[in-house]
């Protein structure tokens, strides 16, 4: 086995992997995550393409009132019921180049960096640095647009599946992850 080979082989094994493989998991994408792990064997370094996720929701609350609630990036644990914290490790918050180590309630991490914020136009952009998946050149978009029914949220991203992983699974568990945010938000404004 090749030394790249063995090194993702052990992510996979972390006390992070198996923490977001627990049974008593409360959010769906979390089990969605560690399905995905479990049918990504061994994580080699070539990549099998492009892929994109974009997941919305419509809110009957005012894009600034929507923008409010999720524009900090080191406060996701608020609104997303996946995330327990936020460190920020790098820079100040909301400025360009912040990098955040975002943990789930399960103890998984993921350290992120924002790319670009723009509190005018309702919108972040992120990308992964270092996770627990198997994936790389994960770059995703948070925007607040205006809407009929008061403000639409539209998270999307691009990303490159590790060989040996199944793109399926992981734009699923991806999926998941958005969903689950998506839909606390719209259990909290649409009630």
């Amino acid at each position: 086995m090749s030394q790249k080979n063995e090194r993702a082989n052990q992510r996979l094994e972390s006390p992070e992997a198996k923490n977001a493989l627990s049974p008593t998991s409360g959010a769906a994408s979390i089990r969605a995550f560690g399905v995905g792990l479990l049918m990504a064997g061994s994580a080699a370094s070539a990549l099998a393409g492009t892929l994109s996720v974009t997941e919305e929701v419509e809110l009957r609350t005012s894009p600034a009132r929507t923008w409010a609630v999720i524009s900090d990036f080191q406060r996701w644990q608020t609104w997303h019921p996946a995330f327990a914290t936020t460190k920020i490790t790098k820079g100040t918050g909301n400025s360009k180049g912040t990098v955040r180590v975002l943990a789930t309630k399960e103890g998984a991490k993921f350290i992120e960096e924002l790319l670009s914020y723009d509190a005018a136009a309702h919108s972040y952009e992120y990308r992964i640095i270092e996770s627990p998946l198997p994936l790389s050149g994960y770059v995703s978009k948070i925007e607040v647009k205006e809407s009929r029914s008061g403000s639409r949220v539209v998270w999307s991203s691009s990303f490159n599946v590790n060989a040996g992983a199944s793109d399926e699974d992981i734009k699923k568990t991806i999926a998941g992850v958005y969903r689950a945010g998506l839909d606390s938000l719209k259990a909290n404004f649409n009630q």
